[in-house]
């Protein structure tokens, strides 16, 4: 071969390997995007997965059907309201206390059938778990 044409293949091959090498550079840079993705991605899941289940335990406490929160004092004022129109709660003094959605019924009632009625009203009332129920059987006091 000539010298010219050696200087020419060897310009040629050192292109082709320069070539190769950028794309070699390319693929690692382009993997590294892709990894950075994929770490970003897992991270919005974990974040993802994190808040739906503070959501999840905030609705199993929270929500009414109405959409109203359902705190303790929204529980109680809700089995106050429930017991006004109730006849057999009539003349009574019922105090409601609620704790973690726990209701105590405490005071009196005119009679066992009103003590009852009081126990299943208040479990009736939506967010109530427990109903704890101290009513006596007596006049007003």
């Amino acid at each position: 071969m000539k010298p010219a044409a050696l200087i020419v293949v060897a310009l040629i091959a050192l292109l082709t390997l320069a070539s190769a090498r950028e794309s070699a550079g390319a693929t690692f840079a382009s993997q590294t995007v892709v990894e950075k993705a994929k770490d970003a991605a897992g991270k919005a899941q974990d974040a993802v997965v994190k808040s739906a289940k503070v959501v999840a335990d905030k609705t199993e406490d929270g929500l009414s059907k109405t959409g109203e929160v359902m705190t303790d004092g929204w529980i109680t004022t809700r089995v106050h309201a429930r017991f006004v129109d109730e006849a057999l709660l009539k003349d009574s003094n019922i105090s409601v206390e609620t704790n973690d959605h726990v209701v105590t019924l405490t005071g009196t009632v005119m009679a066992r059938a009103g003590r009852t009625k009081a126990t299943t009203v208040a479990k009736g009332t939506e967010g109530v778990r427990r109903v704890v129920n101290r009513l006596t059987i007596g006049r007003k006091r």
